[in-house]
């Protein structure tokens, strides 16, 4: 008999943590915040140019970052792309080999991180799906962790590496 499949999470990456929590969103207000100083001081117009870029440059992250949703099921992890071409992703959990969280110490002090998965899937042999600057990094880990050995033992599935000799006889 087929388990149902039970929504556990819904997220994305957060935008504010982003700008407060990195190094690169520190450069984009600093970018901002240098065009408005500029303005002020020396009253003219120009100096503007550098706040627009500022602004766009945090403008594109929050696009990148609103057309990216992740959904955590009892069996799926399952990610949504794009605003106008949409494509949708997913990794059934079973496959999952490993999670793993990376994070900077900016990123520590505003409780982000990048949660990495290695899977045995097709579509991601070679490269970890990353899932950027996501709130609470550790605890989603944890969470996708426990799903993944759950799901594994709901299916009756074994995880067997395989490599095959460097050096064959001759």
């Amino acid at each position: 008999m087929e388990q149902s499949e039970e929504t556990v999470a819904r997220f994305m990456s957060s935008i504010t943590r982003w700008l407060f929590g990195s190094f690169e969103g520190w450069m984009w207000l600093v970018i901002t915040l240098t065009g408005f100083g500029l303005l002020i001081y020396l009253q003219t117009p120009w100096p503007l140019i550098i706040t627009a870029v500022g602004l766009a440059g945090i403008g594109w992250k929050w696009l990148a970052f609103l057309s990216a949703k992740y959904e955590i099921t009892t069996q799926r992890l399952i990610i949504r792309r794009g605003i106008i071409f949409k494509t949708i992703d997913e990794i059934v959990l079973y496959r999952v080999k490993d999670v793993k969280v990376s994070f900077s110490l900016l990123n520590q002090l505003v409780n982000i991180g990048n949660v990495a998965l290695t899977s045995s899937d097709r579509t991601n042999i070679g490269t970890p799906l990353t899932l950027p600057y996501i709130e609470d990094a550790r605890g989603r880990r944890e969470q996708l962790r426990a799903l993944v050995q759950s799901e594994r033992v709901r299916r009756g599935v074994r995880e067997i590496d395989f490599e095959p000799d460097a050096v064959s006889p001759i």
